[in-house]
This record gives C-alpha cells, sequence and structure tokens, in this order.
C-alpha cells in the first residue's frame, strides 16, 4: 500500500470516527474531549481508581445533552466521575459508588450535585451539572463508597473555569 493510500485510509477513519462521535453519549464525549475544555484525570483510593472531568455543556450536541436531560448553554458545565477497580489479574472493572458532591466559589456560594447515574454496558457515569461564572474558580468536594466496600472516601479539587466563546 503506498503512503497515499495509507494516509486516505486515515483519514475516511477519522472522518468516519469523528462522524460517530456526533452521535455518542455524554459518557463517551467525555472521554475523548481534551484541552481547555476539559480534562480527564483520575486519583487512586487503593484498588479504586476516581475519574473525572469537568465539561462546559456547550461542547455536548443538541441530542445528547436532550438525551440525558443536560441543559446546555456557554455557563454551563458538568461534572462526570467514574469508579473502576483495579482488580489482582490487571483487569479493571467498573464499580457503582454511593456519592455525595458539592462545589463552591470564592464568594461560598455552594451547590450539592443531584447526580445523574448513567449505565451503558459495562460503564457507570455520574453526572452532575452546575452553572458558573467566566474565569471564576470552583472548588469541588465528594465523598463517595464503592460498592460493596465499607470504606469511604473524600476526595477535593479545584478548576478554573472558562466560557466557551
Amino acid at each position: 500500500m503506498t503512503t497515499a493510500n495509507v494516509c486516505t485510509t486515515r483519514m475516511t477513519a477519522l472522518r468516519a470516527a469523528a462522524k460517530s462521535l456526533a452521535v455518542l453519549a455524554v459518557p463517551a464525549l467525555l472521554l475523548v474531549l481534551s484541552g481547555p475544555a476539559s480534562a480527564q484525570l483520575s486519583q487512586r483510593f487503593g484498588p479504586y481508581e476516581l475519574h473525572y472531568s469537568v465539561v462546559n455543556t456547550s461542547f455536548i450536541e443538541p441530542e445528547v445533552a436532550a438525551e440525558y436531560g443536560i441543559a446546555r448553554g456557554q455557563r454551563r458545565a458538568i461534572i462526570n466521575l467514574s469508579l473502576r477497580e483495579h482488580l489482582e489479574d490487571g483487569s479493571t472493572v467498573a464499580r457503582e459508588m454511593d456519592l455525595d458532591g458539592q462545589s463552591w466559589d470564592l464568594t461560598q456560594s455552594r451547590i450539592n450535585f443531584d447526580f445523574i447515574k448513567v449505565v451503558e454496558g459495562p460503564a457507570i457515569y455520574y453526572i452532575g451539572e452546575f452553572k458558573f461564572i467566566n474565569r471564576e474558580w470552583r472548588f469541588f468536594d465528594f465523598s463517595f463508597t464503592p460498592e460493596g466496600s465499607d470504606e469511604r472516601f473524600q476526595f477535593d479539587f479545584k478548576q478554573q473555569m472558562y466560557i466557551n466563546d
């Protein structure tokens, strides 16, 4: 196969993937978004790994937002959390969790998240919505108990928010 054919094949595959992404559900979109809009991060808690990301809802396709009841807007965002357990054989498995969380800004204006649980095949995601002001710092605090565990874990982080121009 020539270099030109390889490039054409790759571009065709990339275009097909891009079209597919336009109709994927919120969790899949959150995993592929990168840069200032979102950053997929994680933190370990013993055998558990908590994945989290914050995404401006204007990046979510209108059809997908409607399917999950998410309000889109330049000053609206979602927090996406998922939990995986690392097993002894080296594999990981998604775990449900009992989850509480809140967010606040520098003026201490707080919101408690009312999480939406999304199950897609073997994947489990928890999504919470919030509003923000451009360039403000948001603080996040969560506590969770993994399915099958008696241990409660605490997690917090902060992130500066930007509207999508």
